[in-house]
């Protein structure tokens, strides 16, 4: 990864940070992007360069935003003179029934989970293709590969994600550019830590019950997925073992698909 420029949407912390560290040890320059505090983010960013020795800046792009994602890939094109890897990993949950779920968070998980992804690869797909070289990585889930109660919104915004992977990995055959989607089943994370609490407190059972409950009901395992494994995943996606790998998921779920 020496000498490769990677954007991490999302990075600030979870699956994101875990995957921007391990672009980072290979040796990549790193745009970091995601909420969190200011001092915070500066924090982890000086700390991410002067463990790896490598450059790495901060973009707070709004991922809703259409412009200001614009402007991330411009950003990381002018610093450091190319993006040669996108991983598509910033997300937004929310969970109801679809009869109570809102409108408006809806609209939300849309905007974040799947326009955002494409908005991304639309900027950054020109300069791949004008290089001869490139890698997008998105992180999907195994709810887009089947669906999941209560998640219509994230259900439905991650088969998004894997159909846009199908089609920009056709549109970038033979060029040196592939696209190729993760998904992971249950990986450890504040996004599932939250759906533990609202099990724990819908069921009437301890976090630790709530927990097992949520694993062996879809991942035969019965473990999580680490973030540490989801960035091993990625960056065998863009090494060249995985040059003819593209327009495919690779899957990361402890059984979950396979019943």
């Amino acid at each position: 990864m020496k000498g490769r420029t990677v954007i991490v949407t999302g990075s600030t912390s979870g699956i994101g940070a875990a995957l921007a560290e391990g672009f980072a040890a290979e040796g990549a320059q790193i745009v970091l992007n995601g909420l969190g505090e200011a001092g915070a983010i500066e924090t982890a960013r000086a700390a991410l360069a002067s463990r790896h020795g490598v450059e790495v800046i901060y973009h707070g792009a709004d991922m809703a935003r259409p412009e200001e994602i614009e402007d991330l890939v411009r950003t990381a094109e002018t610093h450091f003179g190319a993006v040669d890897i996108l991983v598509n990993n910033a997300g937004i949950q929310y969970t109801e029934v679809i009869e109570a779920f809102p409108a408006e968070r809806w609209d939300a998980l849309i905007a974040i989970n799947l326009t955002a992804p494409f908005l991304a690869m639309r900027a950054a797909l020109p300069g791949m293709k004008r290089r001869g070289w490139g890698r997008i990585v998105n992180i999907a889930s195994n709810a887009g590969l089947g669906g999941s109660i209560r998640k219509s919104a994230y259900v439905a915004a991650k088969h998004g994600v894997v159909g846009l992977t199908k089609v920009a990995g056709l549109e970038t055959a033979g060029t040196g550019v592939t696209c190729n989607a993760i998904c992971p089943g249950w990986v450890k994370t504040p996004l599932v830590d939250v759906q533990i609490e609202d099990r724990a407190k819908r069921d009437g059972t301890s976090i630790a019950q709530a927990t097992y409950d949520l694993l062996i009901d879809q991942q035969p395992s019965g473990r999580f997925t680490t973030c540490g494994q989801l960035s091993g995943a990625a960056l065998f996606l863009c090494s060249s073992a995985a040059d003819t790998m593209t327009g495919t998921t690779l899957t990361l779920d402890g059984g979950w698909m396979a019943s």
